[in-house]
């Protein structure tokens, strides 16, 4: 009798640590089983699992040579010269660039820094580091002005209508806010930073 219980005793001993063994498998597995012995990954969108739509992220540049470096990886930007120097030069008789050097100086356009480089056709691109975004909207909304393409932290405005197609797969987005000419159909709007205005991946040439 002492012998078959003790066979017995161990028996149900071995089964009760292959049952925990088992268990164990499953808390290392994190219990988020999808009950059909996968995995399933904790969802998450937007920059750093925040929760913002990966379709809002912008790209953003420190610097102008960082502008400028971005816009050689999807189109071309050659020679550049401080807004100064370029409205200082022959080129500017002849190809103006958007804006002008003042807009640095006036605070109500949160325009940190004004470059001008060329594209490889010989065209003029604007570029702005841009300190305070909603500001430089405003302003941008105020002035009726269109087909401006902005970053994070900077803008651009291309000074060729094959460059603005180049740009297309470049993150950036037209900022609209001319209510007098509506986006097509089928082209995502995001808001802006200004009411009336909104962030769109249709590019006007």
């Amino acid at each position: 009798m002492r012998l078959r219980r003790a066979i017995t005793v161990g028996a149900l001993l071995l089964m009760s640590a292959s049952m925990t063994a088992c268990g164990g498998d499953d808390d290392k597995a994190g219990g988020n089983s999808d009950g059909d012995g996968k995995t399933g990954a904790t969802a998450s969108s937007g920059k750093g699992g925040s929760g913002e739509a990966a379709g809002t992220e912008l790209p953003e540049a420190s610097d102008m040579a960082s502008v400028a470096y971005f816009l050689n990886e999807h189109a071309s930007c050659l020679d550049l010269k401080s807004g100064a120097e370029y409205d200082d030069s022959n080129y500017t008789d002849t190809d103006p660039a958007w804006g002008e050097e003042q807009m640095t100086q006036d605070p109500a356009w949160g325009i940190k820094e004004r470059a001008v480089c060329m594209d490889k056709y010989n065209d003029a691109n604007t570029l702005l580091l841009v300190s305070d975004m909603t500001k430089f909207q405003t302003s941008i909304k105020k002035g009726n002005y269109s087909s401006i393409l902005v970053g994070k932290d900077f803008a651009v405005d291309p000074g060729d209508a094959q460059t603005v197609q180049e740009l297309k797969t470049s993150g950036l987005k037209t900022l609209h806010c001319s209510a007098e000419a509506p986006i097509p159909s089928g082209y995502k709007q995001e808001p802006a930073q200004v009411a009336g205005c909104v962030l769109t991946d249709y590019y006007a040439d």
